[in-house]
């Protein structure tokens, strides 16, 4: 019989308690292992030790419980064991916070060893509220014989793995471009680079490149980023789109560019200011020449770089309709510049920016400067 009035929040309270009192987690796995049942393993992606459970965590959880209960109901051996990620910037970032370190270079006068030693300190710093709120989801897991990536068998077994793979030739050398830290001079996972995520505001500024074989002609193409400038190696345009070449009435200058986009030079009314001469098809634009914008990398790519090259990527949503492509700061720019053998497979000449983000002396105006200090220089 239900009773009229009945609290479900006190009703799972109620099962966690039984299930607390017989053991029903570790009774259930005991016994499925007395029974010689077949194991099921289930590699769970452990979460960073560093951080609060939040909505993401409880949803993934959920959806693991989901699948091990069922194999386990279905007549498998289910171990399930709960495991902490404590390598990464996480762990390394609060303890810069708590140490007020910034840069590499504070690391490395502390001590990598002292550093390391610190970090392990505070790995398990949530460990009992990530316990209450796992409990409290009903999801069955042995967080008691948990294991940490930190553990030395962890990290040999990895090592193992690696070794393993690559003996079997599955292992490959290849290149691509990363989020990057200059703050923690390293390179950055997808998820690495969101945990300090920042809206901030960049310069947009048109850049116009002269052709080669008629220099009265030019490229205009559009950056958020003039720091990459320097690096400019092509100028991709979509084989999608139809561009024109124009001509401004104020200065009689003559530019090529995606008329969709003339808004984007000339505001909202450009054919005040300037006159379509004629169309251009990407094909016809493919291939031509240009004038570098600077001259830091032309001898390194003079047969190879400095024209226009053709990939569907270009989007008619923001800038010109035509592409600066600096192949060591952008992943499309690589892919591009690869492809149509502007530059080599992980060429290290098209990336002059040391490890915490200033010019090489290869850029000399700029050299030992930090890169987005000299946006508005460039």
């Amino acid at each position: 019989e239900v009773p009229e009035k009945i609290s479900l929040a006190d009703k799972e309270h109620e099962m966690l308690d039984l299930w607390d009192r017989i053991n029903a987690f570790q009774t259930s796995v005991e016994r499925a292992r007395a029974e010689g049942r077949e194991r099921w393993v289930f590699f769970d992606g452990p979460p960073f030790a560093t951080g609060m459970p939040h909505y993401g965590h409880i949803l993934a959880g959920t959806i693991k419980d989901i699948v091990a209960r069922y194999w386990a109901q279905n007549g498998r051996l289910v171990e399930r064991k709960w495991g902490w990620d404590c390598h990464g910037l996480p762990v390394e970032y609060e303890m810069q916070q708590t140490l007020n370190i910034t840069t590499r270079a504070e690391i490395l006068d502390m001590g990598i060893p002292a550093f390391n030693k610190e970090c392990r300190s505070v790995v398990l710093k949530y460990a009992e509220e990530w316990k209450r709120i796992v409990r409290r989801m009903a999801r069955w897991v042995d967080m008691d014989k948990d294991y940490k990536t930190m553990d030395t068998p962890y990290m040999e077994t990895v090592w193992w793995v690696c070794s393993t793979l690559f003996k079997k030739g599955l292992l490959y050398k290849a290149f691509k471009v990363m989020p990057y830290s200059t703050g923690c001079t390293t390179a950055l996972s997808n998820f690495e680079a969101n945990l300090n995520y920042k809206q901030v505001s960049d310069p947009a500024v048109v850049v116009s490149l002269p052709l080669v074989d008629d220099p009265g002609v030019s490229l205009l193409i559009w950056t958020t980023t003039p720091w990459t400038l320097p690096f400019n190696l092509g100028v991709c345009a979509s084989p999608e789109f139809q561009y024109v070449e124009i001509k401004d009435k104020k200065t009689e200058a003559r530019y090529i560019m995606l008329e969709e986009r003339l808004e984007e030079l000339y505001g909202k009314n450009p054919k005040s200011q300037c006159t379509v001469t004629r169309n251009i098809s990407a094909t016809e634009l493919e291939g031509l020449k240009y004038e570098p914008l600077f001259p830091y990398l032309q001898a390194s790519f003079s047969t190879t770089a400095f024209r226009v090259v053709l990939d569907s990527y270009v989007t008619k949503d923001s800038g010109t309709g035509l592409v600066h492509l600096a192949p060591g700061f952008g992943e499309d720019d690589y892919r591009v510049c690869v492809a149509t053998g502007i530059v080599g497979v992980g060429d290290p000449r098209t990336c002059q920016v040391d490890e915490a983000g200033c010019y090489t002396e290869i850029i000399a105006d700029f050299k030992g400067r930090y890169v987005k200090d000299c946006d508005k220089d460039i």
